[in-house]
């Protein structure tokens, strides 16, 4: 396993890191299961566990608190919070009403007493920047968290914030967490560039693109993963989205094959490769998934098979830009582009 600093924290984390989304009814994942997961990524170095309080509405943080009980000191955890939990309209976003309580929540789920990392799940257009970071702040002065980061955060809100902070003498995010794989890579063009300005660690989601780099996603297969059940239409064919991919895949398959590595490998070395990326979040749903996902652990790749994996998906493109997460409000809603 090879580590990292966090952005300019002074904290060493693996390069891969554990994200227990899959873990509970989301991912039909057990207690045993989850715990034996948890226990195999540390033997192997993994030392970065991330949930967040909207996975299960809470089931996840809890199947990861039994799972690290006993050894709390060893990891570097983190959460996240902000998307909608229940019905409720107050309890979601970014507000210090909610912040307050969500994390509270969170360490009773989690059976500890604070959290390394805490994370705004997705920026929210109706709370001021000054709102958050002061809750923010607050809370780390409290001692509830350590350090706090944004995911997902559109370019222009991460510098945003940075400057808030600075003006308002507050706390700053000192992480983002946002996609990026080999078929989506448009935060070359955009949000790296800033995360290395501002020294921000950037913890990758979804490296493997949805299972569309899993190896499980080829031309004349059906797809059985756990993701196509859940959301069919990303595997749809006859969308020219999904079609690309499925061409991309099959290239980038015969790079691998050539390189003598899996397609996993091939994924999970390409986001680790760029110098702004801190750490790949693999998200296994079994065993035999984190052992697959491992064994990219050391896996570093020459500049060739970099360039020809360039030939296939140019630097800086989404190959799926209508799944992206971090799209300006303003682009979804007409209403707030029209007078």
């Amino acid at each position: 396993m090879q580590y990292r600093t966090l952005g300019r924290t002074g904290v060493q984390v693996s390069t891969l890191a554990l994200g227990a989304m899959n873990f509970g009814a989301i991912g039909r994942t057990t207690q045993d299961e989850a715990t034996a997961i948890v226990d195999a990524a540390l033997e192997a170095g993994v030392n970065l566990v991330d949930t967040a309080d909207f996975y299960g509405e809470g089931e996840s943080e809890e199947m990861v608190g039994k799972a690290i009980a006993g050894r709390r000191d060893d990891i570097v955890l983190a959460t996240k919070a902000t998307m909608p939990i229940g019905e409720e309209r107050n309890h979601r976003g970014s507000s210090r009403r909610w912040l307050y309580t969500a994390l509270d929540d969170s360490l009773r789920r989690l059976g500890v007493d604070h959290v390394d990392l805490y994370q705004i799940h997705r920026w929210d257009p109706a709370t001021s920047d000054e709102e958050t970071l002061s809750a923010l702040t607050d809370l780390q002065r409290a001692g509830k968290i350590r350090y706090f980061g944004s995911s997902t955060f559109p370019a222009h809100r991460i510098v945003q914030a940075q400057w808030a902070a600075r003006e308002l003498r507050l706390g700053r995010y000192v992480t983002e967490q946002p996609s990026y794989s080999i078929l989506q890579r448009g935060i070359e063009s955009h949000v790296l560039p800033v995360t290395q300005e501002y020294g921000l660690g950037v913890l990758a989601w979804s490296p493997l693109a949805s299972g569309w780099l899993s190896g499980a996603v080829r031309k004349g297969r059906e797809v059985t993963t756990n993701r196509a059940r859940l959301l069919p239409e990303r595997f749809d064919l006859s969308v020219p989205a999904n079609q690309a991919r499925s061409e991309a895949v099959e290239r980038l398959a015969k790079i691998a094959d050539q390189a003598g590595l899996t397609l996993i490998q091939l994924a999970l070395g390409f986001v680790n490769a760029h110098p702004g990326v801190t750490a790949a979040l693999i998200g296994p749903r079994t065993l035999d998934h984190l052992r697959s996902q491992l064994a990219a652990a050391d896996t570093v790749l020459p500049a060739d098979v970099l360039d020809a994996i360039d030939e296939v998906v140019a630097p800086g493109t989404d190959l799926a830009p209508h799944e992206k997460f971090d799209t300006p409000p303003a682009l979804l809603d007409a209403s707030l582009r029209r007078r």
